[in-house]
């Protein structure tokens, strides 16, 4: 880790009992309810992660996709702004907002690997940072946006809404039939492939949260680049992604994925306070997009206004992010996730997660009862698994499983698999619970 044991232990306050828990048989349950393992012994650096996050010891949660604990750093930042606001919330808020924006957006800017952090817009969600994007872009009637059959319904729906606006067309390509089977090649040939004289966007996911297929962004953006070679600056494909199945566990930095807006929700695998998100856009996204809701962190619109002027200069992180008042407390403790995430290494967040879910899909794949659909390549695939059981639906998988005290979700789209989402927080004990209680489903 980036930290030494005890040095992350300190400064984190887990107990240093953790070092001496571990023996991979996992606690005995009087109640018939799946047993949740502690990590293996030899390993008490994960289990002073685990230790971290509050969560019930009387469940398995396989579910970090959906919304998260907060760890204890996160936990104890949140309730101590809390605490000063009450306190005294004119003078507190006055007196340090500015500053503590400023020290979650640094933190922003240092995890993302960009310089500075003026490109960054602090949400309250994807979905929030995806809509202010897609309807903020400057568009001409018969421009085209093109995204795929397989994103969620958050950039759909936006899409939609904006070409309502717009009058520009939104087209949808075909990725793959089968996520089993996919390639990198593929994925970026039908993309490229769907490319037309009029497309100005292309609106993709990273992680599909229904298969839990990973698209390859940097290859994706290469190509758009070569097609931008040859084009006016207003005609450039802008490459927009909604990151959040990829954020906080993969350990690539923005400059390596080329995109030109970079769209993601804190509360997930980042672990960051719940109802925080932040949009980093390109010079280049910048240009080409208009602010929705007023701001209150851009001096300069407010500025003008105050002198009557017109409001000038380039559109910006600070003029993106949403005015108005806020769960305060919840936006300056965001800092203290990226810190926590730091702290521990985003390399080893990567390699841990990628490595429980490979032992998750390698079980699942060897059960003749379960079709697996999120490729086992850890190039096509990240955090989450999808699968299926024979004859069973989606959602009396997953009652089956919460029965036993297992914690998954259902895709929320028009075909439905169960989903499954290890993390940091999670054991191989836990791993191998799960796959044994599915296993038994057969």
């Amino acid at each position: 880790m980036a930290l030494d044991r005890r040095e992350f232990l300190v400064r984190t306050g887990c107990v240093l009992a953790a070092a001496a828990v571990g023996t991979g048989c996992g606690r005995e349950r009087a109640d018939g309810h799946a047993t949740v393992a502690t990590t293996p012994a030899g390993d008490p650096e994960w289990e002073a992660v685990r230790e971290q996050f509050a969560l019930s010891d009387d469940y398995i949660h396989m579910s970090a996709l959906y919304v998260a604990s907060h760890p204890q750093p996160v936990r104890e930042a949140i309730e101590r702004y809390r605490r000063e606001l009450d306190a005294n919330p004119v003078v507190y808020l006055n007196a340090n907002n500015r500053r503590l924006v400023g020290e979650s957006l640094a933190a922003a800017a240092r995890y993302l690997g960009v310089d500075g952090d003026r490109d960054i817009a602090i949400t309250d969600s994807t979905t929030m940072g995806i809509g202010l994007v897609y309807n903020g872009l400057r568009l001409e009637p018969g421009d085209e946006v093109l995204t795929t059959e397989h994103d969620y319904y958050a950039t759909h729906e936006a899409l939609r809404l904006a070409s309502e606006r717009k009058g520009v067309r939104v087209r949808h390509a075909v990725l793959f039939e089968d996520s089993r089977s996919v390639s990198e090649d593929q994925l970026v040939d039908r993309l490229m492939e769907s490319v037309g004289p009029r497309t100005r966007v292309m609106a993709l996911t990273w992680v599909h949260s229904s298969t839990g297929l990973k698209i390859p962004v940097g290859r994706i953006g290469e190509a758009l680049r070569r097609v931008n070679d040859g084009r006016a600056e207003d005609e450039r494909i802008l490459l927009g992604l909604d990151a959040v199945h990829g954020f906080g566990v993969e350990d690539v930095t923005v400059p390596e994925l080329g995109c030109d807006f970079f769209m993601a929700g804190c509360h997930k695998w980042l672990f960051g306070p719940r109802g925080t998100g932040i949009v980093w856009g390109s010079p280049a996204g910048w240009r080409r997009c208009l602010a929705t809701v007023p701001s209150f962190l851009d001096d300069g619109t407010h500025e003008a206004w105050l002198a009557g002027d017109e409001v000038s200069g380039r559109t910006d992180g600070a003029r993106m992010s949403p005015g108005g008042f806020k769960p305060f407390e919840h936006q300056w403790a965001l800092a203290e996730a990226f810190r926590f995430c730091e702290d521990i290494g985003r390399a080893r967040i990567a390699e841990r997660t990628h490595a429980l879910a490979r032992q998750l899909k390698e079980g699942l794949a060897a059960m003749p009862h379960v079709r697996l659909h999120t490729p086992m390549q850890a190039s096509l695939s990240s955090g989450i698994v999808c699968f299926e059981v024979q004859g069973m639906g989606p959602w009396e998988t997953v009652d089956r499983l919460r029965e036993k005290h297992i914690v998954a979700t259902v895709t929320p789209y028009a075909t439905r698999y169960v989903r499954l989402a290890p993390s940091i927080r999670n054991t191989a004990g836990e791993v191998d619970t799960v796959l044994a209680e599915i296993h038994a489903l057969g």
